[in-house]
């Protein structure tokens, strides 16, 4: 998993409004109070520290810290946002600053435990799913997040954690995103295996096969395929020279303990032992109740007709296509995606307001 990581390394605010000529720049003072109230922090008990805050969870394994940073205030819409692996970072979200602060939503980066800036504790017992959704659950209640403003929004990894939670704890939540995820990661592995494969070339394809049955991961020859023939196609549309620092940060902080426990060693599907390879939600996705996006790319490593059906499966789903995206689309076809995601939420606050009024 090592060489995997090597190949991902290889690889204030202003209130906008239209204006005639005629017209003079909005001054700090002309700020409507709401853009005010989003910058402020004072008073907040991460005003010191910028909206870090060091949350304390138990667990089977004794208490532990994880990392969590809050941008802006909004007492109605506040994200919370699961990065992928796993074993990632939040690094690979922080493309969302340029988004969402002049939409005025409050947005939490987090790094689940395992990862970079949260503890690292050896013990494997602690890599599984549902050990992961008390977490999250216990992230909910340091943040003060509840009904009237929680959205959760999950990327890859990220987006089993949210449906795991969802269907825990949907009383919680105000709105779920799951974000370039399906539901089931049988039906991952068959796209990746009749679909995504037989894209690559037939000599190349076979190669990676036999290394694949060898379970010789750390040959250097892998990576050299799968790097332009898998993932600058359907991990992150662009030249690997071109992989924004973000992104590239993640990957080198990626805990690969908990990755290959968890994923397995191949990014083409989930295999051998990881422990999600037979991972299923598909017949519960009925079970969620709350307001629900789910986001896939055009060129994925997930399947976009499956990530649509699932918008059709639970009881009220609205699915957001990124023609150009992958399974990064937020960076390969970013204005799409963030254009839908500023949409979704607003319109389910709405919907939420008017229903009390």
């Amino acid at each position: 998993m090592k060489k995997i990581c090597y190949l991902f390394l290889c690889l204030g605010l202003l209130l906008t409004q239209s204006c005639s000529s005629q017209q003079e720049p909005l001054t700090a003072e002309a700020l409507p109070t709401a853009t005010a109230n989003y910058l402020d922090s004072s008073g907040r008990d991460d005003e010191f520290t910028g909206g870090v805050k060091m949350i304390t969870i138990n667990t089977p394994k004794g208490d532990f810290k994880v990392w969590t940073k809050r941008t802006g205030n909004n007492p109605r819409m506040k994200l919370l946002l699961l990065h992928g692996g796993p074993g990632g970072t939040h690094e690979a979200f922080e493309c969302f600053d340029s988004y969402l602060p002049e939409e005025g939503i409050e947005y939490y980066y987090y790094d689940q435990l395992g990862s970079h800036y949260s503890d690292q504790p050896n013990d494997t017992s602690l890599w599984n799913t549902q050990r992961f959704v008390e977490e999250v659950e216990q992230v909910r209640q340091a943040l003060n997040l509840d009904e009237s403003n929680l959205y959760l929004l999950g990327h890859s990894w990220g987006g089993i954690l949210a449906m795991e939670y969802a269907l825990q704890h949907q009383d919680k939540m105000k709105g779920l995103i799951i974000s370039n995820m399906m539901s089931s990661v049988p039906a991952y592995n068959k796209y990746a295996e009749e679909v995504l494969g037989p894209q690559m070339p037939p000599a190349v394809l076979a190669e990676l096969k036999r290394i694949e049955a060898n379970n010789d991961f750390s040959n250097p020859r892998y990576m050299e395929l799968l790097l332009p023939h898998f993932y600058t196609k359907h991990a992150l549309r662009m030249p690997v020279e071109e992989w924004p620092d973000p992104v590239n940060r993640m990957f080198a902080h990626m805990n690969q303990t908990v990755y290959v426990q968890m994923q397995g060693h191949s990014e083409f599907g989930i295999t051998g032992n990881a422990s999600l390879k037979n991972w299923y939600r598909s017949g519960d996705l009925s079970k969620i109740t709350v307001p629900t996006l789910t986001i896939g790319g055009q060129h994925d490593t997930m399947d976009p007709e499956h990530m649509k059906w699932m918008a059709s499966q639970v009881q009220n789903g609205t699915y957001l296509h990124c023609p150009k995206g992958s399974h990064m689309a937020f960076y390969d076809d970013q204005k799409t995606y963030f254009s839908g995601l500023v949409k979704f939420i607003k319109a389910v606050d709405k919907a939420q307001a008017a229903a009390k009024n």
